[in-house]
């Protein structure tokens, strides 16, 4: 009996820790999970997740469309409202790879990004010789930034242009108008300006230079020592910070390049991009949940409505407006001239989405902003991190002042004149990458249930069944305890009629 004690006793133990071991996989196992994911996300050379971040195995795409003016001439001599007609897509097929890696001793990594753009005929409009006419940047940005300087200065200008036969407007390939053409005032700054001062391209173009291996070096936090700091920019070209706003809040670098964001993302993070070009980090805020078509789920998060907000709307914006509040944007512009060698570049939403209407009306032939065509997005899987799908899709303006001085431009309103905008983005991840997001996402809570169930599950029934042996055991005894009470009863009664069978007086 003592050895059936002793059993029932360890059985009780077993199945309470089994029981308590349910109620901590309750608790506990998703901390365990989200430790392996942070060890499996942390950019370790030779992992297989640094080489895909060293080199995505995407196909991005950049596709333009180009504001195609159609009455130059009369805009200029009669006052016309400019009209435009948007022609695009052009597409570019991009691959983009890090390159000259060099892992630090502060668990960061620095590299340069190579970008390669290859024209995809097939899935644009027409070729990149197709011919546009636009607004003549690096003119138009040269007598905007006079209008405040002396005045014998800007007839200076209007002689040069003249001689030069530099007009407004210009016709241009598609091809010119992105990877660069001769410019003749770039081309007689080159000669005139002194050295310090000059810009660092002799051609114009909007995507001049960045197709190939950029010079900015970039360092990221690589998440091995703080998960939380996994992907964010250290430095760019050695500054961890912007020079151009008025506060460190503005100024800041700590953001992703936005292929990667720190694990583990629920509805109320903020995500931050930076991008060179964009000039500042740009805030993402989650709009809602949704599934890629290789069913990843993932949370998309797009740009607050007040990123481009004036500072009447949103004055926390005035931070981006150095030189006082009459030169800051108007609501849904973002000036980033001091990105640009100060040409007055005005960066915006497709078609003036989210911006004041008056914008988009300033000229005829841009259709009203649909959120579907026009939103900036980030899809992001939660769990990991990883960008799933984008569409990052920009439009670049110019602020164009009237100066009365030079002739070539006197009929030239005050405008922000649209010149293209673009989507730039992936679409899907290869299977192999999703497969991994997949598993992770779905797979262990499902092993985290089965846990829970199984675990508790055989702790209770070892519990009962520990309790039906005592209650057996219980019982068994309660037995014994009564038949041999009926056996010492029996066994009394017995001795009594013996002994009164003694007592009784013999008869003869």
């Amino acid at each position: 009996m003592q050895l059936d004690d002793i059993l029932h006793r360890i059985t009780i133990v077993v199945a309470a820790a089994l029981i308590i071991g349910g109620i901590v996989v309750a608790c506990e196992f998703t901390v365990l999970i989200d430790a392996v994911v942070d060890r499996m996300v942390a950019l370790r050379p030779g992992a297989k997740t640094f080489g895909w971040w060293a080199k995505p195995p995407v196909e991005p795409r950049i596709s333009l469309y180009i504001y195609n003016v159609t009455n130059a001439d009369d805009f200029l001599s009669n006052g016309s409202k400019a009209i435009v007609d948007e022609v695009g897509p052009y597409v570019y097929s991009e691959t983009w790879e890090k390159v000259n890696i060099v892992e630090n001793d502060n668990g960061t990594l620095s590299y340069n990004l190579r970008k390669i753009y290859s024209f995809r005929e097939d899935l644009s409009v027409g070729p990149e010789d197709d011919v546009v006419i636009v607004p003549n940047i690096p003119m138009l940005s040269a007598t905007s930034q006079s209008k405040h300087a002396a005045r014998f200065l800007r007839l200076a200008m209007a002689s040069i242009m003249d001689i030069l036969k530099i007009k407004p407007f210009v016709q241009v390939s598609v091809g010119q108008l992105l990877w660069g053409y001769e410019d003749p005032l770039l081309k007689l700054a080159k000669d005139v300006v002194p050295k310090e001062q000059k810009l660092p391209y002799e051609e114009f173009g909007l995507l001049y230079g960045k197709n190939g291996t950029s010079s900015d070096r970039v360092t990221v936090n690589t998440g091995v020592d703080d998960i939380r700091r996994y992907g964010i920019i250290d430095n760019f070209n050695g500054r961890t910070h912007l020079p151009h706003w008025t506060t460190d809040a503005c100024n800041t670098l700590a953001g992703t390049d936005g292929s990667i964001f720190p694990p583990h993302i629920d509805h109320d993070r903020i995500l931050h991009v930076y991008d060179k070009d964009l000039c500042r980090l740009l805030p993402l805020v989650f709009e809602k949940e949704v599934m890629t078509s290789n069913e990843v789920p993932g949370y998309r998060f797009t740009p607050p409505e007040w990123v481009f907000a004036d500072v009447d709307s949103h004055p926390d914006n005035m931070c981006f407006c150095p030189a006082g509040k009459p030169s800051c944007s108007p609501n849904g512009l973002f000036n980033v001239s001091l990105c640009q060698y100060d040409s007055p570049i005005m960066l915006s939403f497709p078609h003036f989405y989210l911006a004041d209407e008056s914008l988009r009306t300033q000229v005829e032939g841009i259709s009203p902003p649909m959120k579907e065509k026009h939103q900036f997005f980030f899809d992001v899987q939660p769990k990991m991190g990883t960008t799933l799908r984008v569409r990052a899709r920009i439009q670049i303006n110019l602020a164009v002042s009237q100066v009365f001085d030079i002739k070539q431009v006197a009929n030239f309103p005050d405008i922000i004149f649209p010149i293209l905008w673009f989507e730039e983005g992936i679409d899907n991840l290869p299977d192999e990458v999703t497969d991994l997001m997949r598993f992770a996402e779905q797979v262990p809570p499902k092993i985290r249930v089965a846990l829970i169930v199984g675990l508790c599950a055989l702790g209770v029934i070892l519990l009962l069944l520990s309790t039906f042996c005592l209650i057996r055991n219980s019982h068994r005894q309660s037995t014994l305890h009564l038949e041999g009470s009926n056996y010492l009863a029996t066994a009394q009664v017995d001795m009594n009629k013996k002994q009164n069978k003694d007592n009784q007086p013999a008869r003869y």
